[in-house]
């Protein structure tokens, strides 16, 4: 294979001449990382040096090999730079590890691609805003990807209601399942996947995807969006890519410089400045800074409200009195202890987690009104426009299929 070497000065010349000899690759070139102890100045290593690995397209590389070592790459640091490589569509690999870039089967429609570095920070609210903003003047399919979604790729043609709903909770189904959220929510065609396992860089140990992304393209949209689950890749190549970061997910940790690397937007929702700033030493990418704004999808006309959510959320824009708020929809026991207390004429529902199995069946018992919530991502003060940097990157997937 075509390699390309990371190396130091730490190291003395002659034993990395020595191991560029005996590994068995052709090298092609090195970068040399850093490091000035065992340099004297004019080294040669049979191979051309370069100052980064972008430079080293142009000797056409396969693998780059990594035999560098603290303290010029601690592991941090090393990171960072199999990140780079694997962005590169390079496989990284060093004496004990061995990094691939995440497995992408080609879609043949446009497409986009929303994906997190986590679980619960906004992507499928925003894979829902999307949709909507989308689906005004284009037909648009939602392929969502979760850890709770059908064994066969599902298509769903009419949003379901919350009957529907509590009759898929009650034979022993995930109704709350993105695929459904969004079908409910966003008005659109939806395919509900299934994925099992999440490598550094997002890959998927098992996923029928692929087969959700075959049954899309027959259906013939003008595009069509990928929904990632928590830090997990949809394994599909699609033409533009939205990474959605919040909380304390911390974009330079493990492989998430990955994800940046490989995005043409990036939505930071509740992050602090300096998240932001380290995107931007990162990648020239868009950054849009934004907040999560619940929104029922009926009107509440000033009732008493009771709120089930699977996170904080703002709630002062609500026409209605907030009698109780519960973030548990994520922890069933606890989410069991605020019911008990909870006296509302109204629930005002995230679909998320146990929302239908859990609380829509106690609402039903008490006779209590049922309204559902999205979540809306709302740029911040002085923030680009959001809708605008969506569309933007719309037009652009579908300009690359003509």
């Amino acid at each position: 294979m075509r390699a390309v070497a990371v190396i130091d000065g730490e190291h003395y010349p002659p034993v990395v001449q020595d191991a560029l000899a005996e590994l068995p690759y052709e090298f092609v070139a090195a970068v040399l990382v850093g490091g000035v102890e065992k340099l004297r100045g004019g080294e040669e290593y049979g191979v051309p040096i370069v100052g980064d690995l972008d430079e080293t397209l142009a000797f056409e590389p396969e693998i780059v090999i990594d035999l560098s070592d603290e303290p010029v790459l601690p592991p941090e640091t090393r990171l960072l730079l199999a990140s780079r490589s694997l962005a590169l569509g390079l496989r990284y690999l060093g004496p004990d590890f061995d990094f691939e870039p995440p497995r992408a089967e080609p879609v043949t429609v446009p497409s986009l691609a929303v994906i997190g570095t986590g679980k619960r920070i906004g992507k499928t609210a925003l894979t829902g805003q999307l949709a909507r903003l989308l689906a005004v003047d284009r037909d648009v399919v939602v392929v969502a990807m979760g850890r709770g979604g059908p064994p066969e790729p599902e298509q769903i043609e009419v949003p379901p209601t919350l009957d529907d709903l509590l009759e898929l909770s009650r034979e022993g189904r995930h109704a709350a399942s993105d695929h459904l959220e969004t079908a409910v929510l966003a008005g659109v065609r939806t395919i509900g996947c299934r994925r099992c396992g999440g490598g550094l860089a997002g890959q998927v140990a098992t996923s029928n995807v692929v087969a959700g992304a075959r049954l899309a393209e027959r259906l013939a949209p003008d595009i069509v969006v990928f929904d990632g689950s928590g830090a997990a890749l949809p394994p599909v190549a699609a033409d533009r890519q939205v990474l959605v970061t919040g909380g304390s997910r911390d974009v330079r940790a493990g492989l998430n410089p990955y994800r940046v690397l490989v995005s043409d937007l990036v939505v930071a929702l509740g992050v602090p400045d300096e998240q932001v700033e380290a995107v931007r030493e990162l990648s020239s990418v868009p950054v849009v800074r934004c907040e999560l704004r619940l929104r029922p999808v009926e009107p509440l006309r000033g009732e008493t409200v009771a709120v089930f959510t699977a996170g904080p959320a703002s709630l002062d824009h609500l026409d209605a009195h907030v009698a109780t708020v519960s973030i548990n929809l994520a922890d069933r026991v606890r989410l069991r202890e605020d019911l008990a207390s909870t006296d509302a004429e109204t629930y005002v529902i995230e679909i998320k987690a146990a929302a239908i199995d859990v609380v829509a069946e106690e609402a039903q018992k008490r006779g209590a009104r049922v309204v559902f919530a999205r979540n809306d991502v709302v740029p911040l003060a002085g923030e680009p426009d959001l809708d605008t940097e969506l569309l933007r990157l719309a037009d652009e997937a579908m300009a690359v299929h003509g």
